[in-house]
């Protein structure tokens, strides 16, 4: 079975430039191919997951990615899927952010013997002269079929409208595609299908300008039944580095999915066989649960690791049963002088609640546990009798999500 084959199985592959070439090239040739991420923030997200993976297949296939960090089009920003323009990044956080990515990608990828390459665009875009950009570049572009891309097309239905600063973007992501189709053959750029427009100029730049074979491939988005992109929580995005969302809370995440989904999941995000995706998929009622766990404990394991994976099961496991340990539920510090404040306004100051509302919502729900004790009134005072003797007390947010308050 080649490379195509599996991602084809697995649910990976949505939209292909040229298909048949490309399924014949991944069968006969370990080529060399390109996925953009820029360094909008400071760790990845699950929105990247899957390109990991991707890459991840790919290399274990044979074949040699390029993971290109966007120090040169983050100073722009991708319009696509954005109702305004991007906030403008300074050079400085980009640097920061392309270390971090930098590390969490080695995770995935086998940066050793050549086997992988890491490039940074900011190395030929930040450097070339405007006016050689449009004579080189800009001149195998036409504006009005560019203006029928989707990423431009819903820009320009809002108020703000599209900038002529974004506008460029598209020819920049282009302009990298042909860049490493010349400095190290690169011949494919996979990527998001929500970047389609973007991946589609740069395979048609290359065959314009150099009249040579190039091919993009998308992947799936991660999407819940109802269509919305999925790793969003009531803390924002779910990130990839511990310190912005712990192993439990990553962990959690997983276990608590729609069950909709669970066999997506475990086919895009795990290395599990898919003989084994199929028979946990097919599991009915109370038995997706065991489902769910193997999802949660095999993408822990793959982000974190296998002993921060073990901890995160350990902990979820061990509040179902009295007296379980509690050493590795996310813990949260509270000093004496916020004892005797309401604990609606602790909780949402710590971020348990992004809200207030969503606080009083929950309470009136008889959705929030503080220690053995339904919380039923938006008054209630945390004081220092809710501690037990190690200074801990446990809130229960909803059916599955816990939280540990310790006193300072």
């Amino acid at each position: 079975m080649s490379v195509f084959d599996t991602l084809k199985e697995r649910g990976f592959i949505a939209q292909l430039s040229h298909e048949e070439e490309i399924k014949e090239l991944l069968e006969k040739e370990k080529i060399t191919f390109y996925i953009g991420f820029d360094p909008t923030a400071d760790s990845l997200h699950v929105g990247h997951f899957i390109a990991l993976m991707v890459m991840a297949h790919m290399q274990r296939a044979g074949h040699r990615p390029i993971c290109l960090l966007g120090g040169g089009t983050g100073m722009v920003g991708d319009p696509s899927g954005k109702d305004t323009m991007r906030q403008m990044l300074t050079p400085e956080f980009i640097a920061h952010n392309i270390a971090c990515f930098k590390k969490q990608m080695s995770k995935f990828i086998d940066f050793s013997d050549g086997k992988a390459i890491m490039a940074n665009n900011a190395d030929w875009l930040l450097d070339m002269k405007y006016v050689e950009m449009l004579r080189n570049v800009g001149v195998h572009f036409s504006v009005n079929r560019m203006l029928t891309a989707e990423c431009y097309k819903k820009r320009m239905e809002k108020d703000g409208g599209l900038t002529f600063f974004e506008f460029n973007y598209m020819i920049m992501q282009a302009f990298d595609f042909w860049k490493l189709h010349h400095d190290y053959n690169c011949l494919m750029e996979l990527g998001g299908d929500d970047q389609w427009s973007n991946m589609i100029a740069g395979v048609e730049l290359i065959r314009r300008k150099d009249r040579k074979p190039a091919y993009c491939m998308t992947c799936q988005l991660l999407t819940t039944p109802d269509g919305r992109k999925m790793g969003k929580t009531e803390k924002g995005a779910l990130w990839l580095d511990p310190a912005k969302t712990s192993p439990y809370d990553f962990y959690q995440y997983w276990r608590n999915v729609d069950d909709a989904v669970v066999g997506k999941c475990l086919a895009l995000l795990t290395f599990l066989p898919m003989e084994e995706v199929r028979r946990l998929s097919s599991l009915q009622g109370a038995d997706i649960n065991q489902a769910k766990i193997v999802l949660a404990y095999e993408v822990t394991k793959l982000i974190h690791g296998k002993e921060e994976a073990n901890k995160a099961k350990a902990a979820a496991e061990s509040l179902f049963s009295a007296g379980g340990n509690r050493d590795d539920v996310p813990t949260i510090k509270i000093s004496i002088s916020q004892l005797n404040s309401k604990l609606i306004d602790i909780l949402t100051e710590v971020k348990v609640f992004a809200t207030k509302s969503e606080g009083r919502r929950l309470i009136q729900q008889n959705g929030l546990s503080l220690g053995e004790k339904k919380v039923t009134d938006i008054e209630t005072l945390l004081t220092a009798d809710a501690f037990d003797k190690d200074k801990r007390v446990l809130v229960r947010k909803g059916k599955k999500k816990y939280y540990q308050l310790e006193l300072e």
